[in-house]
């Protein structure tokens, strides 16, 4: 690994596209592969418990982009980590991910009936099996990073079972999701909305970063590094996200667009307007960028995954 600063220039158009071009195929070739992981970890179950099975498959195995599985095993590639290890810390992510968006989308919270496209969870089955299929998913999560088979060395495995769980709950995930259901969301300013998604959104991407470091027993430098990075990438994903909201179409992005405008939630854009969400968008990847300046040419795909979270059109 390079300890040289990463000199950041800008690319011919060409060299633009075909970077563009190798980060999509790299996320595609990550997504099968996390995809077909996942389809041996969560085998159909016969008997009447096979129901919640077949949902936890079916919250689990409809698409997505599987950013999260990839900023693990991109992070792991920095330091040396064996892709069997990092493809099953980054199933379990994933697992987490998808247990989220299952509940998300239950009645009692965002009410919504599709999800990357397909009906959700709660739709083909029913809202009691989407509650138990999310709950299936966290703690199988759990019990995929308690393996041997994730790393030989139990303290690695400790560690990693330790951030995953405070960022999904009420130090992360969960209690962001509070924050986001409480009646005060919609006068939140600018600190109150970065603090919201930092929890909601952006602790799980920071886990999912954290995790090949720790797979990889970075040292505090690469660690403090790459948690800077996470930080930076994750609030930007969620700053798209509120742009999207306004102007994507729910075709293009695989679930209800207009959602946060119709709730009357305090968002990014409505604090700062289309442009300035925009600008801060750039800046924040600016920003996780040069992050990465002490791990040189390694960390390109990282580098490459950042502008790809700004310029998502879904």
């Amino acid at each position: 690994m390079s300890a040289a600063k990463h000199q950041r220039v800008e690319l011919p158009a060409d060299s633009r596209e075909k970077s563009d071009a190798a980060i999509v195929e790299r996320l595609q070739k990550c997504a099968d592969r996390t995809s077909a992981l996942l389809k041996e970890l969560l085998p159909p179950v016969a008997g009447p418990e096979g129901r919640v099975v077949e949902a936890m498959r079916h919250g689990c195995l409809n698409g997505g982009k599987r950013l999260r599985p990839f900023l693990a095993v991109a992070t792991g590639e920095l330091f040396g980590v064996p892709q069997s290890e990092t493809l099953r810390t980054a199933a379990a992510i994933e697992m987490v991910h998808s247990y989220s968006l299952v509940h998300d989308d239950l009645p009692a919270m965002d009410d919504a009936d599709l999800r990357r496209g397909e009906p959700t969870v709660h739709v083909v089955y029913d809202d009691a099996t989407a509650i138990l299929a999310g709950d299936g998913l966290l703690t199988e999560a759990f019990t995929v990073l308690a393996s041997p088979e994730t790393h030989p060395d139990s303290d690695v495995r400790v560690a990693l079972i330790a951030g995953l769980a405070q960022a999904s709950g009420a130090q992360g995930m969960v209690g962001g999701q509070m924050i986001d259901m409480s009646p005060d969301r919609e006068e939140f300013d600018l600190d109150g909305i970065t603090r919201l998604q930092a929890l909601k959104t952006g602790a799980l991407i920071k886990f999912s970063c954290q995790a090949g470091a720790i797979l990889g027993r970075a040292n505090r430098e690469q660690y403090s590094r790459i948690d800077a990075y996470a930080d930076d990438l994750g609030l930007a994903f969620q700053v798209v996200d509120d742009l999207l909201d306004v102007e994507g179409t729910t075709e293009a992005l695989g679930k209800p667009a207009q959602q946060d405008a119709q709730a009357q939630k305090a968002t990014f854009v409505g604090q700062l307007g289309v442009a300035g969400a925009r600008q801060k968008a750039a800046h924040l990847a600016e920003s996780a960028i040069a992050q990465l300046d002490v791990f040189g040419g390694e960390a390109d795909p990282l580098r490459q995954v950042v502008h790809f979270v700004i310029e998502r059109r879904s």
